[in-house]
């Protein structure tokens, strides 16, 4: 299965990825018409600019997602299957738990919304909007990296 992977050297922090994930998700899937809606989408995925360096964040679809465990809703599940976390957000009451528990901040709580707002792969596309929008390849879709822990 297929997982997003960064190379941090090559990323300019431009945040194209930011912007094509939050025009990939919002209602039109337009740039020019997404600024006229009025619910703005939140890009599911973020820049940070730390010592001198810039690392994009998204939600990593953790094997054992303590997000799942904090879900006091069962809003969030683990499909193994499709090896990522699902969130149903008819269900979701908004506590924001999940985003307080991810140990990688990779989760946005959507202030207007109430429903917090996280990475899905842009699960309905062959590849994700911000793996094409990233002009250095910074953002890598490509088969899971398994590593030997036993070695």
């Amino acid at each position: 299965m297929k997982q997003l992977y960064y190379e941090v050297k090559k990323c300019l922090g431009c945040k194209s990825c930011e912007i094509a994930c939050a025009i990939a998700h919002s209602v039109s899937g337009d740039l020019f018409k997404v600024l006229k809606e009025e619910v703005l989408s939140l890009p599911r995925k973020k820049v940070l600019h730390l010592k001198d360096k810039n690392y994009p964040v998204s939600c990593r679809h953790c094997k054992a997602p303590i997000c799942v465990d904090a879900c006091m809703a069962a809003a969030l599940i683990f499909d193994k299957e499709k090896g990522m976390v699902l969130h149903d957000q008819t269900r979701c009451v908004g506590c924001w738990m999940c985003v307080m528990v991810c140990p990688y901040s990779a989760i946005r709580p959507n202030i207007k919304t109430k429903i917090p707002v996280r990475c899905d792969k842009c699960k309905d596309k062959d590849e994700p909007s911000c793996v094409k929008a990233c002009p250095t390849g910074a953002v890598i879709w490509q088969e899971e990296i398994l590593i030997d822990t036993k070695k």
